[in-house]
């Protein structure tokens, strides 16, 4: 008896995805609701569970191919079958092989998660020098975190990608053709969209940093100790940028056809980078939050998005963003909207710079912010307003709490 393995829901909007990786090998033994294959979409990693027990089947589809939900990929036959080989204890000599080599191999004798097999490439763990504590011997994200701290360091390895041969001329010059995931080819297309459909323009302003940057050292202790989590410069800017939208609503807009939509709550959109580029989930009713759970929700959403499992619902909405380019060392930028939002706020990187403070000239912590918008529904005055809103808000952190 053959039971059809299909692609499932996976998401508003989202109808093909890109078959990433086969988990199980034709024969292997396979319990229900076990992961058989990852698929690529537009936002995020998707695990294929299988649908029953038995035995994995044939392949209907290959690495690499594009499919439609609801079509079947392979099938789960009747059988107990062949288990898949478990991971060779960590005292047992490997061969030298590359890291990067080692890594994608793995994937033939070991069962990776696409989470687990992501963090494999980023730390450089060879997963066969790890023993697995999951179920039937299985790698988990924490045995890998354990082995990178315990271990030492590894070479750097590039996650694996269908390349066409290197060719090398008689100068050693070499190229390499790579073809973009589908979540590189969305962002190019989301990017252009946006530059093509909306009025797109940037105001800038300065901020000092001083206050924050006093009221962090003088309370982060107490805080990560009462909270759990450390107190970082988002949850001011989130809060500063709420003061903002509340007095200036087209920022917190979007053109729907011949309307405009306007938002009588937050849902902030954050920029962050994952292994195969950037992503923006979103947290919930930020203008709700207090700033312990909005530091949880963005910590949060940053350690999923490098380890792979965020969901659709991660991703979904948004009313504006946050884009931080200044974890990068980026002094200056005219961030890009997140379509259908009409604004985005990008912060830079904090240096020492001479002003004037009472007539004095002073060495103050400053960062530039830019507050890119859609012109088409919201006036210059509204922006530069907005964005000085912000600026006033980080420069007197008191006015968060007063709703000034």
């Amino acid at each position: 008896m053959s039971t059809e393995v299909k692609v499932p829901t996976l998401g508003e909007s989202i109808t093909e995805a890109t078959l990433g990786q086969w988990l199980k090998k034709p024969g292997e033994a396979v319990a229900a609701d076990e992961p058989i294959a990852s698929l690529e979409t537009d936002k995020v990693a998707v695990e294929v569970p299988a649908p029953a027990a038995g035995v994995m089947g044939q392949y209907l589809v290959q690495e690499g191919d594009t499919v439609n939900v609801g079509a079947v990929i392979g099938s789960i036959e009747a059988g107990s079958g062949a288990p898949a080989a478990a991971p060779a204890p960590a005292a047992t000599p490997a061969p030298a092989a590359p890291i990067a080599e080692a890594a994608p191999a793995a994937s033939a004798d070991l069962t990776l998660s696409p989470a687990v097999r992501r963090l494999v490439l980023e730390l450089g763990i060879d997963p066969t020098k790890v023993k697995g504590s999951g179920k039937d011997g299985r790698l988990t994200k924490e045995d890998v975190l354990a082995a990178a701290k315990g271990g030492a360091p590894a070479a750097p390895v590039t996650a694996p990608a269908a390349a066409a041969p290197v060719a090398a001329s008689a100068g050693g010059r070499r190229e390499e053709r790579v073809k973009m995931t589908r979540l590189r080819q969305t962002i190019a297309k989301r990017l252009k969209d946006a530059q093509n459909a909306a009025a797109l323009l940037t105001t800038f302003n300065d901020v000092d940093m001083s206050a924050v940057m006093e009221a962090r050292n003088r309370y982060k202790d107490s805080f990560e100790k009462k909270h759990g989590v450390k107190l970082g410069f988002m949850s001011f800017f989130a809060k500063a940028a709420c003061l903002a939208l509340k007095d200036f609503p087209a920022v917190n807009a979007q053109i729907q056809g011949d309307e405009i939509v306007y938002h009588d709550y937050v849902d902030l959109s954050v920029a962050v980078s994952a292994p195969n580029g950037l992503v923006v989930p979103v947290v919930r009713n930020v203008d709700q939050l207090g700033f312990a759970d909005i530091e949880k929700a963005i910590a949060d959403l940053g350690k999923r998005a490098k380890d792979g499992s965020l969901t659709m619902e991660d991703m979904a909405g948004g009313t504006f963003t946050i884009s931080n380019g200044g974890i990068f060392g980026g002094l200056m930028s005219t961030p890009i909207i997140n379509p259908p939002q009409s604004a985005v706020l990008g912060l830079h990187r904090i240096e020492d710079r001479p002003v004037v403070r009472d007539g004095q000239i002073v060495i103050r912590p400053m960062m530039y912010l830019a507050l890119s918008y859609d012109h088409r529904i919201i006036d210059g005055r509204e922006a530069v307003t907005a964005l000085k809103t912000i600026k006033e808000a980080i420069e007197d952190p008191t006015r968060l709490l007063i709703d000034l």
